[in-house]
This record gives C-alpha cells, structure tokens and sequence, in this order.
C-alpha cells in the first residue's frame, strides 16, 4: 500500500509538472519588429510591401492577425519609423515562419520590389526585432475592444525597464497581480502584455493598451493614478524601484493593419 501511494504521487507529480508546462507553452510568442525609414518613398514601399505581401502571406501561413502602427503626428519620430507586430502560438511556430516565406512563390512575387531593393535604394535605414512571451495572466493577444474608426485611435506601446533582473521580475508580478485589471477595469482595451525574451532594452516588459482618442487616453492615464486597486499596491514594499524606465509611444494603426 505505501509503495502504491508513492508511486500514485509520483504519477500526480508528473501529471502536474506536464500540466504546468502545457500552460506555459500556451502563452503566445510576438515578434515586435520596428522598421526606421528616413523617406516618404522607404515609407510607400514598406507599405506596399506590408499591405500586399507580406501580411497575406502571414495569414496563408497560420498568421490571424497582424497589426502596423506608425507614430501620431505630435510624435517626435512621426514619419520615421514604422512598428509590425506579428503573434504566434509558439516559438516552434516562429522559428518556421521565415521558411515558411521563403517558399511562398505569391510572396515573393507579391513582394518583389522589397524583396530585391537595390542595395543604394532599401526600403528602410535598419529594422529592430523584439521576441515577447504573453505574460501569464494575459497569454494571448486580443483586438482592440474599439468600434471607432481606426484613423482617429491612440495605441499606446510602453517598455518598462527594470534596473535588475530580480526588480524587473516583481514588476512582472505587479502587472500579473492586478495592474492589468485596472487596466481592462478602465476599458482600456489591451492588445497584449508581455515580457521580452530577446530585445534592445532588457529586462523589460512591453504592452499595449488603445483609447478611442487622445482626451480619453489622457483621461484613462488620470482615472488610473487615482484608482484604489492602485493607490493600495503601488507603494507595496515589494514594488518599489520596480522601473528604471518608461519609454512610450503613442501610435495609430494603419488602414490594413488586423489590429
């Protein structure tokens, strides 16, 4: 009997250990990628690029949703950079995507003139590439809640810093914790929350929340630093010095992003 109960929590040990690795591979992988252009001309051919191949392709490919954001006009990099957020169910998912491109003869000729730029006439200066795992409380990535036309919306991605590792992960917990909830609680209309896995600025975590204009964006920001949920966890021993840095970028999506 002792030997059958040891072996039936070893059975339960194992279960569980599956089990927690099953949740954990269900949280999506992103890949941020931030296009820098210098001209209208690099801008017009990323565009077609984005519109007519490469985001058709991704949905060919098991891509749902693909989402291009570009800066709102008061931004001091409006015109000259360009973000592609591309979600995938994992990184085995990811790591096949490229080859997957490859292969795709629609693609390629859908994309040719990016795809073959001249080397003295790119269609952008450099490209930067973040990977991103949804964090736990927020695995997968959702649409935006908003029915307002795209044009007039403010997407709002932020990067919070951790000076070290251990602080960046209790801003994790915090976010896990309950930020995110005053976030949804404020109809904030999140697109995604995650943790950067390989990226520019680690440690950090990056999300992305909508607003249906700038007023009710700044308006969600002024409800949120007086929220009680806030106010009672914010100056938690355990959550203080959490961010070495906030930098945020207020966007608008393109009229062919998914997002």
């Amino acid at each position: 009997m002792k030997q059958f109960k040891t072996l039936s929590f070893g059975l339960f040990a194992i279960c569980l250990f599956l089990s927690s690795n099953l949740m954990a591979q269900k949280r999506d992988i992103y890949e941020l990628k931030t296009y820098h252009i210098e001209t209208p001309a690099q801008e017009a051919m990323l565009d077609s690029y984005l519109e007519k191949a490469f985001i058709p392709a991704a949905h060919r490919h098991g891509v749902d949703k693909v989402g291009v954001f570009k800066p709102i006009a008061s931004q001091p990099d409006a015109g000259q950079k360009v973000y592609v957020f591309i979600p995938f169910k994992s990184l085995d998912e990811f790591e096949a995507f490229e080859g997957k491109l490859l292969k795709d003869q629609t693609y390629l000729k859908d994309g040719d003139s990016y795809i073959n730029a001249a080397f003295d006439n790119p269609p952008y200066k450099r490209i930067e590439t973040a990977i991103l795992r949804g964090m736990s409380e927020h695995p997968k990535f959702a649409s935006s809640k908003l029915t307002n036309d795209k044009k007039d919306r403010v997407y709002e991605l932020r990067s919070y810093e951790g000076p070290t590792e251990r602080l960046y992960r209790q801003k994790v917990k915090m976010f896990n914790s309950g930020e995110m909830d005053i976030f949804e609680r404020l109809n904030c209309s999140p697109i995604f929350y995650a943790e950067t896995i390989a990226g520019a600025n680690m440690p950090n975590l990056m999300y992305m929340t909508t607003h249906e204009n700038m007023e009710i964006r700044n308006e969600h920001w002024k409800q949120f630093g007086v929220d009680p949920a806030w106010a009672a966890m914010k100056d938690l021993e355990e959550y203080k010095n959490t961010v070495s840095r906030n930098d945020t970028r207020l966007l608008y999506p393109t009229n062919y992003s998914d997002l």
